[in-house]
């Protein structure tokens, strides 16, 4: 880690889940009404709880288990996300190459929190972080 982070907004993990959200909010605009309190919904809140369970996480620097605990969770959203999206190219809401570029940003997401939970040395108090 080359430089200090000290918010859960700098770490490129969180931003590239945030851009993500906001994306899948601006794409499900358009997806039917009848999908408001199902697809719609779900998928926007599967994709807002990555980037509030990695805060929630990065807030809880001193025990391990909690920290884990919270990026477990965010994994688990993320690929809940993948879920939805797939519904939605599957029924024709989302563009299919619009879906494939989000999955693989979820993919990604993924990727980046195994990792983090991988080597939490260099992401708790005791670590480097902060």
């Amino acid at each position: 880690m080359g430089t200090k982070i000290t918010r859960h907004t700098e770490l490129e993990v969180y931003e590239r889940a945030f851009a993500a959200a906001m994306k899948i909010f601006e794409l499900s605009k358009t997806f039917p009404k009848a999908e408001t309190y199902s697809l719609t919904d779900q998928v926007r809140r599967a994709s807002r709880s990555v980037c509030a369970n990695l805060a929630e996480g990065w807030r809880k620097p001193r025990y391990e288990g909690a920290f884990v605990s919270k990026l477990s969770d965010a994994e688990g959203e993320a690929a809940e996300t993948q879920v939805w999206l797939q519904f939605a190219v599957k029924c024709g809401y989302l563009q299919r190459g619009e879906g494939a570029r989000l999955y693989e940003t979820y993919d990604e997401v993924v990727r980046i929190l195994v990792d983090m939970v991988n080597h939490t040395d260099q992401w708790l108090l005791r670590g480097i972080r902060r």
